[in-house]
């Protein structure tokens, strides 16, 4: 290799951020030139208070040992009970209310935390301010506690005797003011941020605040650089993220890089990181400094960038606690231990109680006996406390009141997402003239997809937001925002557009965000990729976003999310077998519990509506279209002998029906899938029908829409008896017909993809459905096969 550089040492550059449109301070240079507010009687209210909500954290610990995160919990706690008791605005009377400020765990493992913050505020309240409370459902009560990590079907007494929640080892919105369940790494700020992006499509610029906590550990993950990245492309500037850097997390205790000391896991610290993705940024040196916080948070709420802005708290992990660092991530005292009752000391002292000892059996009745005794002894020493309680009572009546008087209204022209489940708008068997097709018409599924939820958007005045990993036109769901403003969302420059970028090249936040964006109420957010990558990078999310809705309501109705597997199975074959993939139905169909999720494998254009209107009439949490690329001419259905194209909204249907009183029997087909019900219906079933063959044939619309029908129903449609005489052939993987072939003679003799045990090459559709033996010539000579091993009387 020849040399170009001279042998002297290259001189390193100075390398600088280009212009931003955010803004960095460091409120300690900030508070150099401001005279604080904090008055030193609500300071000593505000200490006391994180005295009992430390203890009671340390408590939490004690009673569900080897649970819990309480090193994390105790160290955001000062940055918590600032929000809620000076900084936010919402209506704690009424924690469903749209138009609250919204408080978000991202970092779901501080769930500990968020349990003791919600009932130490209710029983805070309860003495202070009883009138404020919520009815009793919608409360966090004291009491409550005693369900931190219990499964419904616990059988110790004093929990059913008082019917206590049952508190999830990470939030979900089962627990008051909570929207959406977090914990998996790095999902709870995509989708937090979903929730902002709704809260300011729904209200305008004048809209509710969305506070994001979250850790450094929280913020390595890839998904969370994609939703910053998307945040403040479209300027979501009422997000505020309140970031708990304490440098430790599992097994580290140098995260980050810190001024010139490496991290363990990134090189960056959280300032640079938000500042690089044009976040305002406030650096708060001490995060146990009252002052400091509340100044910063004060600060926040101040800036006019129009930017989303993070608020970067230094902290130490296990405060206060007796144990610091990483030892206190996902550990604490041991149960009743001198080091527990040594972290209660200092609430006994100030409190002037005395905190049980431990003493009898080590069973469970005896645990929880001590357990809520001690929780009594929290409630007794608050209800002495009267001064502290008012005050903080009379703190959240004055968000409530900033609530009241801020008189937040929807914007005039907010979408109107109720009207999509009025006046049969979802009717499957009445397809819109709008939308109408005719046979001979050449269309792409994603591009009937497309249209179809423009139709939507337009009846529902914009409430389907669409998204696509920079794919909009390739997959067709660019079609949603025809009629409204072309570009992306941006809350300053253009905010009538349907459209929004997440980060990019980005499945993964892009499924969380949308997510936030369904679980906020108004809006339907769509996501689009590849089949091949978004129905395994949005898995996740999708199952998150289920958890929450059920958590909600467990029998629905859901706020659906629509997640399309574009560009389905073998027919992408030109980009070869890392795109065209037949594997992801197999992650998704029947993979949730009932009701959750539906998938929809239409094969025909003129099936998309039925399958569409039906699926969003189920109200599931997500429900997944299955579209392919390329174009297919409309067949005429009523010429071929085939049913009407509602059909599919049963989820599968007969193309054929055998003779049942006929001596020969030929067996059944079930297909599912474009690719093959394609060819077989224009190649393959013409010649079926010149043979005489006496087959039943069934095709799988969507698996989900059938487990909705009564058993009678599904019996009718597809008696079970025909699916021990059935083969089957699919766009997807064998596993997905297991339900509907039951023997293995018919599962043997199935066609799918992987039949001849590899990945497929690339090339035209028609070449690699041939090399996977699913062609026309491939079809037909398996089905005549198995239809003289049927006819031959050989059992299956």
């Amino acid at each position: 290799m020849s040399k170009v550089l001279s042998t002297a040492p290259a001189k390193p550059g100075n390398l600088k951020f280009g212009p931003k449109r955010a803004v960095f301070f460091d409120i300690d240079e900030v508070l150099k030139s401001a005279v604080p507010l904090l008055e030193p009687a609500r300071k000593a209210y505000l200490e006391r208070v994180d005295l009992a909500y430390r203890t009671m954290c340390a408590m939490l610990f004690n009673f569900v040992p080897t649970s819990g995160h309480p090193g994390g919990s105790v160290s955001s706690g000062r940055i918590v009970e600032a929000l809620l008791y000076e900084t936010m605005s919402y209506d704690f009377s009424n924690p469903d209310a749209s138009d609250s400020d919204l408080l978000v765990y991202a970092a779901g493992h501080k769930a500990m935390g968020l349990y003791a913050m919600w009932a130490l505020r209710n029983e805070l309240v309860r003495i202070g301010k009883k009138d404020l409370l919520p009815v009793q459902e919608m409360q966090l009560r004291l009491e409550d506690l005693l369900g931190f990590r219990r499964n419904p079907t616990n059988e110790t007494s004093i929990f059913n005797k008082l019917n206590a929640k049952t508190l999830d080892g990470h939030p979900t919105p089962g627990t008051p003011f909570v929207r959406i369940a977090t914990g998996p790494s790095g999902v709870g700020v995509p989708a937090a941020l979903g929730l902002a992006m709704a809260a300011v499509d729904s209200y305008g610029a004048a809209c509710p605040k969305i506070h994001i906590l979250e850790g450094e550990g929280g913020m390595t993950p890839g998904r969370v650089h994609e939703a910053l990245a998307a945040a403040a492309s479209a300027r979501l500037h009422n997000v505020i993220m309140h970031i708990d850097w304490n440098q430790s997390s599992i097994d580290s205790d140098k995260v980050c890089r810190e001024r010139n000391e490496p991290g363990d896991y990134v090189q960056w610290d959280p300032v640079e990181l938000c500042y690089c993705h044009d976040w305002n940024v406030i650096y708060v040196s001490n995060g146990s400094d009252f002052t400091k916080i509340l100044a910063a948070q004060e600060l926040a709420l101040s800036l006019e960038t129009r930017q989303p802005t993070a608020i970067v708290y230094r902290t130490v992990k296990g405060w206060q606690y007796g144990i610091e660092g990483k030892k206190s991530h996902g550990a604490g005292h041991a149960f009743c231990s001198d080091g527990y009752y040594e972290v209660c000391r200092e609430f006994e002292n100030a409190f002037d109680v005395k905190v049980p000892r431990f003493s009898g059996a080590n069973e469970p009745e005896n645990i929880e006996r001590i357990y809520f005794e001690t929780l009594m002894t929290i409630r007794h020493a608050l209800e002495k406390a009267t001064e502290m309680c008012s005050f903080a009572a009379n703190q959240v009546s004055d968000a409530q009141a900033r609530q009241s008087d801020r008189r937040l209204v929807l914007r005039s022209d907010a979408p109107e997402l109720s009207d999509l489940y009025k006046d049969d708008l979802l009717a499957p068997d009445s397809v819109p003239k709008e939308l109408a097709l005719l046979p001979g018409d050449k269309v792409t599924l994603r591009a009937v997809l497309g249209d179809i939820l423009n139709y939507l958007n337009r009846k529902t005045n914009g409430a389907f937001i669409g998204s696509a990993a920079d794919l909009l036109g390739s997959t067709s769901v660019l079609n949603l925002n025809k009629g409204f403003d072309e570009g992306l969302f941006n809350t300053v420059t253009n905010p009538k557009t349907r459209i929004i970028a997440v980060g990019g090249i980005c499945e993964d936040a892009m499924g969380a965000f949308m997510s936030g964006v369904s679980s906020f109420g108004n809006h339907i957010g769509v996501t689009s990729s590849y089949g091949a990558f978004i129905g395994a990078l949005e898995h996740v999310a999708a199952r998150l976003h289920g958890i929450g809705q059920q958590a909600k309501s467990e029998s629905g109705p859901y706020n659906t999310w629509i997640m399309i597997n574009a560009h389905a199975g073998p027919k992408t074959g030109e980009d070869g077998p890392t795109h065209a993939d037949p594997q992801v139905l197999q992650l998704l169909q029947e993979n949730f519990p009932q009701g959750v999720f539906i998938t929809l494998t239409p094969w025909d254009g003129q099936e998309v509506w039925p399958l569409v209107a039906a699926g969003l009439k189920a109200r599931p949490a997500i429900l997944s279209p299955f579209v392919t690329r390329p174009p297919d001419v409309l067949i005429d259905r009523e010429a071929l002998g085939l049913p009407p194209a509602s059909a599919a909204a049963n989820g599968i249907y007969a193309i054929r029906r055998a003779d049942n009183s006929a001596q020969k029997q030929s067996g059944t087909l079930v297909l599912q899938g474009n690719g093959v019900a394609t060819i077989f219906v224009q190649e393959v079933l013409p010649k079926l029908d010149e043979l005489g063959l006496n087959l039943n044939v069934f095709y799988v619309a969507s698996a989900e829409l059938f487990n909705r029908l009564s058993r009678v129903q599904q019996e009718q449609i597809f008696p079970e008896k025909l699916r021990f005489q059935a083969m089957g052939i699919t766009d997807f993987t064998l596993p997905t017909m297991y339900r509907w072939v039951r023997s293995n003679e018919g599962l043997d003799r199935t066609l799918h993809p992987f039949r001849a045990g590899h990945y497929l090459g690339s090339g035209k559709a028609h070449k690699v459905l041939e090399e996977a033996g699913i062609h026309g010539k491939g079809q037909l000579q398996a089905i005549l096969e198995f239809a003289r091993f049927v006819e031959s009387g050989s059992a299956l």
